[in-house]
Formats: structure tokens, sequence, C-alpha cells
């Protein structure tokens, strides 16, 4: 038994209540569960509960034993003196306040099938701990819960676009465009990106904004990647001029080149293409966010991406060598993972600030229109016969291997407590 299977059985009302009998021979009857609280002090706030002929108000406290009280410290801890119930799985010993009153405390009863079922999940030696039951899964209450893992994924990226705003005093182009810079990054590159937008303001590059070679040259050279003096092309040694001299002119220091990686990357996702492109996206359009406000379809979004690296990028994926001729565009998947990381979450949370449900509604209809990303998360969960069709529900089965199945926190996901529960 475990004090989170016990927290999870009285945050949702599972146990026995008939009955219930308290260690000082009174009956318990209880009306409010309280709130679950994961942070310091009692484990349930603000709950209500009936003893005998007396309604009390006040938090719950829950172990696996009652004599665990005191093995935590919590007999001469004032915070626990608004403990009204004292709820365990075995109850061995009286336990008091710091004032010496008794703590009423009973056992909590249950079906003994469900634990069982828990432990199964718990030691399930799989990527997805429930992949053997998923087959028995009501499809309804898979959608359900899909659903409220998109929304929470998005909110959990607002944390990230909430931080952005507050260090930048909420200049909403700059925040969208260090976000946007990081979904460049594509996962391995994505902190060197970030650092690379924080290097250098939007407000700098938009006064070369006419110039995709000045933006350009001030984009690869805060990367780190024109600090060699060794002549690899003509068009390496004229960006490397322009962008010292924009360097003494703006103040700028560059990244260490060491940062970004190419190993095991496709070539057309090496940081110096995908900068390249990052650059004519940011040297063709004038008020990043504003235009994507602007957009309400799919295909104005995809005109705004639908860029390509400078003429030199035709003919190289890195300044050293030369490569067969090939026109290097944002491509359609290139384009699925930056609308999904970058664009959506701003749209949603803009919506939020903003009070604009038009735009919140977008964001989740884009996710819609957007075919589902392709990647090992997605085909473990289509190999286990769950297989998203659109990137709403992939980006809802990645927040569930992330946030539930890798850290076996089956007791807080629907498909987990359905499959405990026996549905």
């Amino acid at each position: 038994m475990t004090e989170d299977f016990l927290h999870f059985i009285w945050k949702y009302g599972l146990f026995e209540r008939a009955g219930m009998i308290s260690n000082t021979g009174e009956e318990v009857h209880v009306i409010v569960l309280g709130e679950h609280n994961t942070d310091a002090g009692p484990d349930f706030l603000n709950a209500r509960v009936k003893i005998g002929q007396t309604t009390w108000a006040g938090n719950i406290e829950i172990h696996l034993y009652s004599s665990d009280w005191y093995e935590h410290g919590h007999g001469s801890d004032k915070a626990y003196d608004n403990v009204i119930l004292h709820v365990v799985h075995r109850n061995n010993q009286p336990v008091t306040r710091s004032g010496g009153e008794i703590i009423p405390t009973i056992e909590l009863h249950f079906d003994p099938a469900w634990f069982e079922n828990y432990r199964l999940l718990l030691n399930s030696k799989g990527n997805l701990p429930c992949q053997s039951r998923l087959k028995n899964l009501d499809p309804f209450i898979l959608d359900l819960w899909l659903n409220s893992l998109v929304v929470e994924r998005l909110q959990q990226k607002a944390v990230f676009i909430s931080d952005l705003l507050e260090k930048y005093k909420n200049n909403w182009e700059e925040a969208f465009y260090i976000s946007l810079a990081r979904s460049f990054g594509f996962g391995l590159n994505a902190a060197p990106f970030e650092m690379l937008a924080r290097s250098v303001s939007l407000l700098h590059l938009s006064r070369s904004r006419n110039s995709i070679f000045q933006v350009e040259a001030i984009l690869m050279g805060q990367a780190g990647f024109l600090t060699d003096t060794v002549m690899f092309s003509g068009y390496y040694n004229e960006l490397r001029q322009e962008y010292l001299h924009l360097r003494k002119k703006f103040g700028l220091k560059p990244l260490e080149k060491h940062l970004w990686k190419f190993l095991r990357l496709r070539p057309m996702n090496f940081p110096t293409i995908r900068i390249a492109q990052f650059a004519a996206l940011l040297a063709r359009n004038e008020g990043l966010l504003s235009n994507i406000l602007a957009c309400d379809k799919m295909d104005g979004l995809w005109k705004y991406f639908n860029v390509h690296a400078s003429q030199f990028w035709n003919t190289h994926y890195t300044f050293e060598n030369i490569s067969p001729n090939r026109i290097k565009a944002i491509g359609t998947d290139a384009f699925r993972v930056i609308v999904i990381n970058a664009v959506i979450p701003f749209l949603f949370v803009y919506g939020q600030h903003s009070g604009n449900e038009i735009l919140k509604e977008r964001s989740l209809e884009w996710l819609i229109q957007l075919p589902a990303e392709d990647n090992r998360l997605v085909a473990r969960w289509k190999n286990a016969g769950i297989e998203a069709e659109t990137a709403f529900y992939s980006q809802g089965l990645l927040q569930m291997s992330k946030n539930y199945c890798s850290r076996k926190r089956c007791l807080a996901c629907s498909i987990g407590m359905n499959i405990i529960t026996g549905g």
C-alpha cells in the first residue's frame, strides 16, 4: 500500500462510506472531501466532516499507519492543529494535536482489487504501463482525456510565454520572436536557438529588415559561425565583414559555436540551414505576431512561412562543403512543428490575455487541421492500438507520454483511473 494510493481513494471518494466509526467510537459522515494539497501542510484542505453530532470544518491528513503522524513530526507542529480527521490504512496508535487533544481517526476501506490493478501498472516494464488493457478502453473516455490533455499542454507552454512577457515588459512581438526562434531548433537545438534570439533583439534586426544579407550576417555571427578567419568562401567572408561592422555598431556578443549540435541530424535540420531560413522569415515579414494574428486560415499561415534560405545555401549545408543544388525552403513537416510549438501556443495565450475566445478556438482548430506528428512517442501509441489522425490528438498523446506514462502517474490519468477501478 502507498500513501499516494490512499490520497487517490480519498480524493475521488472511492472508499466505503457507510458505517464509518472513528477510534473514539463516533459515527463519521464525510460531507466535503476537501481540496488536495500538494504543497507543505495537511493533505486535504477545507474539508467538512460530521463526527458524532458535531460538524467540523478543517483539514484531513492521510497516512499508511496512524503512528506515521509522529514519525513525520506532526504531533508538535501547530500547522496540523486544524486537522479534524486522521485517515489511515491501519490504525495502530492514537494521535494528538500539539495541545494534547485526541484527533479522531478512521481506517479507509475500499475494494482491494483496485490496489492490485494499480500495483500491476506500477510494475509494468513497458513504456506504456496500460498498453495491454487499452483494447478494452471506452473510446469516449480516451477522447475526453485527450481533449483535456491538449489544453493542459497549452497551459504549460503558456508558463514559458508568460515568463517571456514578464522579462520583456509585455512586449508581445519580442516574446514571440524568441519563442519562434526556439521552435526553429526542432528539439535538439531549441536551447541555443533561444539563446541566439535573446542575444540580439528584434529591434536590432528590424533595422536591417529590408536586407536578408544583413539579418543573416547578424544571426550567423551571433550564433558563433562567423568567428573563424579561415576563408571557406567569398560569401562567408562577406557575411563576416558585415557582422563585424554590425556587432560593433550594436555592441553584440556572440554565442559559443560549440553549443550547436549537428551530429545525427538530417542535413536539412542543420542549425546553419535553420538559421538561414529564420533570417529569410525575419527579413520578409514586419510585425511577426501581428501577421500571425491577422491569419484566420491555415493557407494564409502557410504563405507566411513559405520562405527559403538565401541563394548561397542552395549548394551548401554548412559554410565548409559544397552540396548538390537544392533550394532550402521550410518544408511542410518543419512548418507543422513550428506552428504547433510556437504559433498555436501564442495564439492561445494571446486569446487568454485579451479575452478573445475566437483566437483560443482558432488555436485548437488549427491543431485539428494539422496532421499528427511523426515521432517515436506517437508511433508507440500507434503500435498500442491508438492512432492519432491530427496534431490535436498527437499533442494529447505526447502530453500523456511525457507527463503521465513516463512518470507512472496512473493515479492522475483518466485511463489509469478507469483501469484501476475496473471502469
